[in-house]
């Protein structure tokens, strides 16, 4: 078969990864970009030596039968990431070449499946509670109807239970809104240490009731940032709680304040404050991954101390929108460090 000699000029200029399959069924022609995915040697070779994967091959097969367009997927590898390709298989009008072109789905892909595990794992979390629910319920009718100990006793679980129902769906909605801001920059002048000063005032109680002794040293001097107030109190409160729950009794959080006239992870002036707990620690396995939604280091303690898997997720986003850092380290033994790391905004001192 004779080649049309402006074909492979035609894919050159195509954007995406294209072959041309002749009426022999061999690839008689490819862009620079197909090379790249399939491989030099392909040229010439017979389509299924060098596609392989059965419903590629199949879409092929069928659009040189009847001359319909075909779609399908192809899976692919760089050495570090899987990929994954959308496939567009069709016959080019007035020649007996198919054309394939390759489409780089990749990340519609993954946001697929982070929609589906988030999903699955909301799920999860409230059928727990649902089923406690449902079933102390069946039990209160029943056989605890007229004991009135057990009454008290499984309405107080009931109600632990709904509380964490209501917390999980308080986070979930939170969750919502700060990525949905996540782009907008806040506009609003704020002095971050009246944040901290509020956010502690506001956890003292927590602090007395735990046996926790809060430890702040954040200086006298101001701390201006363009920031939202509302958002950067959500940030401490959930570091500076988590740090109070998960330290144990009898222990110090320290809240300490620096500033510097270039940060190297945000290139500017910037304040970082560093709350630091004296608990257990956590494994070095787990921190890449403790800004994940629901992930937890440690799954049990975390349900039992009211956690929804969410908070630092959050945190994330917030600091995102403020283009701020979260910087996590821990030993076993020795306790966390939670660094928030925010621009300064230099103006103000001017």
């Amino acid at each position: 078969m004779v080649l049309r000699p402006h074909l492979p000029n035609l894919l050159a200029a195509l954007p995406l990864p294209t072959l041309a399959v002749d009426r022999e069924e061999r690839i008689v022609a490819m862009n620079a970009a197909a090379e790249t995915l399939v491989g030099k040697g392909a040229l010439e070779r017979h389509y299924i030596n060098v596609l392989r994967q059965p419903t590629l091959v199949d879409a092929v097969e069928l659009c040189q039968k009847d001359d319909n367009p075909r779609e399908a997927l192809f899976l692919a590898n760089d050495g570090t990431n899987d990929i994954t390709y959308q496939v567009h298989v069709r016959k080019v009008v007035g020649m007996d070449y198919v054309l394939l072109s390759f489409q780089d789905i990749t990340q519609v892909t993954k946001a697929s499946q982070v929609r589906r595990d988030f999903v699955a794992n909301v799920s999860h979390e409230l059928r727990t509670p649902l089923t406690a629910l449902m079933g102390f319920i069946e039990t209160l009718r029943g056989p605890a109807r007229d004991d009135p100990a057990a009454r008290d006793r499984f309405l107080g679980i009931m109600t632990g239970e709904a509380e964490r129902m209501n917390r999980l769906v308080g986070d979930l909605l939170s969750l919502s809104r700060v990525e949905s801001d996540e782009r907008v920059r806040p506009t609003d002048k704020v002095d971050l240490r009246y944040v901290l000063q509020s956010t502690l005032r506001n956890l003292n109680p927590l602090a007395v009731e735990a046996d926790v002794t809060l430890t702040p040293r954040i200086g006298e001097d101001p701390l201006p940032l363009i920031g939202d107030t509302d958002q950067l109190m959500q940030v401490f409160t959930n570091l500076i709680e988590n740090a109070i729950k998960y330290g144990g009794t009898d222990k110090s959080v320290e809240i300490d304040v620096e500033t510097t006239l270039r940060d190297p992870s945000l290139r500017g002036p910037a304040v970082r404050i560093t709350i630091t707990d004296h608990g257990p620690g956590i494994d070095p396995l787990h921190l890449p991954r403790l800004t994940e939604r629901f992930y937890r280091a440690d799954d049990h303690r975390s349900r039992a101390l009211g956690g929804t898997g969410l908070g630092l997720a959050i945190v994330k986003h917030i600091l995102n929108r403020h283009r701020g850092r979260l910087k996590i380290t821990s030993t076993l033994g020795h306790g966390a460090q939670f660094a928030v790391i925010l621009p300064l905004d230099m103006a103000e001192n001017r």
